[in-house]
């Protein structure tokens, strides 16, 4: 507050408070306080509809994947052999049969004996060979061995060497353990039980003898065998080829935004160099980058001892070595593209679209996907994880396969990259010429300005020497 003193009196005068720094309310009335709250309020509010957004659209993709994942059972194949042809070979295929046709249900199907030249042998080359996702063999002269036992009443008779059930774990170590093993199983116990009920009919007055010499043939004449023969046993793989995906494309994101930065940011370089030069920078810079990135993360695997020598040999870790580093250029340089046009402030967005559309098909089988979800063949996860599961179970090998689709990525983002950094360039020359063209206006008009300020300078002056004459 402040006065001014006259002849009389004093009159007071109000001075405005000082706009300080660390001094303010949320919600004061003075317009610098409200201006600062609509500020942050607009980003604020903004980014907090486009996570909603997100959320009912994006993440609905996730949801979707795993909502009726028991409906679409009925598209995996199962196949049931029969190569024995006798009265064992009727009763499991009967129950087979009783256990398909539902939504819920693998779809059976009975393949004749005579589709298998190489015999019994053939049919587990088949499910490695991911023909079918599971299979049932009925062994050859099973029932004929069964009817010896019995005429012999020998103790010593394996009733589970008559059916053996034929799985694959490490195609798909989630779909194994959730329904795969169980449907599998399931419906040998209702042809056990039919079996042993038939058998014990047709014995009559021997079932009493055999009872006490051979209770087996009599109470349980039939078993199985389960063969898993490509287990999921190896605990850490877990983190190579499902969790460790998500990991490699959070790195290639955190590489890419930090090129970002370096390059327009920072640097400013972006700015000096001619388009071909800056494009050279862009690719050679992240392919060096994700070379390095993707030996350190493999060897990660190795230091905790992860097998990759049972299927290439000791060429395994250097094929795992080339498909991470191909694997973080087709997830990358897709972020190095959107970056371009999306900048830091919504790449997040876009990260998490590319995370959740490669999740969803990763996790279960996409032919039990709904038919939106087949997409998932051509996605990078998809044939990253299919290769690492050949290099460290040796399932079917499909790496080249899997290699050619992550190289087809790879070109499309050598595509788009100079493509949208074209669109960028042209906007960023545009505003350089105006700017330019603004400072020339004002430095013309700066000149003019003097040059103007001079001639009224010089009339002054000669007036002043004409009253100084006279």
């Amino acid at each position: 507050m402040g006065t001014v003193e006259g002849p009389s009196r004093r009159t007071s005068i109000s001075t405005p408070p000082r706009d300080e720094p660390f001094s303010h309310g949320i919600l004061d009335e003075d317009e610098g306080s409200r201006r600062a709250l609509k500020m942050y309020l607009k980003p604020v509010v903004g980014a907090t509809v486009m996570i909603w957004l997100v959320i009912w659209s994006v993440l609905a993709l996730y949801w979707g994947a795993n909502w009726k994942v028991f409906s679409g059972l009925h598209n995996l194949d199962g196949w049931v052999v029969d190569f024995d042809g006798g009265i064992i070979g009727s009763t499991v295929i009967s129950a087979y049969m009783n256990a398909t046709g539902a939504k819920e249900q693998i779809s059976w199907h009975v393949i004749p004996a005579s589709e298998f030249p190489g015999g019994e042998a053939d049919l587990p080359k088949a499910v490695l060979g991911e023909k079918c996702w599971i299979a049932v063999s009925i062994s050859s002269g099973a029932s004929d061995r069964l009817s010896a036992a019995i005429a012999s009443a020998n103790t010593s008779y394996d009733n589970s060497a008559a059916v053996t059930l034929w799985g694959n774990e490490a195609r798909n170590e989630n779909a194994y353990s959730f329904f795969l093993e169980q449907q599998l199983e399931g419906p040998m116990p209702e042809a056990i039980a039919a079996f042993a009920l038939q058998q014990s009919q047709q014995l009559g007055s021997n079932a009493d003898s055999l009872l006490r010499t051979a209770p087996k043939l009599v109470l349980s004449p039939l078993n199985y065998t389960l063969v898993n023969l490509k287990p999921f046993d190896i605990q850490v793989a877990t983190a190579v080829d499902f969790v460790g995906l998500i990991y490699l494309l959070i790195l290639s994101f955190i590489a890419a935004l930090a090129n970002f930065q370096a390059r327009v940011m920072i640097s400013g370089i972006d700015r000096r160099l001619r388009f071909k030069q800056l494009l050279i920078l862009r690719f050679v810079a992240p392919f060096t980058i994700y070379f390095w990135l993707s030996f350190v993360f493999s060897l990660l695997s190795l230091f905790f001892k992860v097998p990759f020598d049972r299927k290439f040999g000791h060429a395994g870790f250097f094929i795992y070595w080339m498909l991470s580093w191909s694997g973080m250029l087709a997830l990358g340089l897709s972020l190095e593209a959107m970056i371009t046009l999306l900048t830091p402030r919504f790449i997040p967005f876009f990260l998490v679209l590319w995370i959740i559309v490669n999740v969803s098909v990763v996790f279960f089988p996409v032919e039990i996907l709904p038919t939106i979800f087949r997409y998932g063949y051509a996605t990078p996860f998809y044939n990253v994880g299919n290769a690492t599961r050949t290099i460290l179970f040796g399932t079917r090998n499909q790496v080249g396969l899997n290699f050619g689709v992550l190289f087809a990525w790879i070109g499309i983002s050598l595509i788009t990259i100079p493509l949208f950094q074209g669109l960028v360039r042209r906007g960023q020359v545009k505003e350089w010429r105006k700017k330019m063209g603004a400072e020339q206006n004002r430095q013309v008009e700066e000149k003019q300005r003097r040059m103007s300020s001079g001639d009224d300078a010089t009339s002054s002056a000669g007036t002043q020497v004409e009253v100084s004459e006279v």
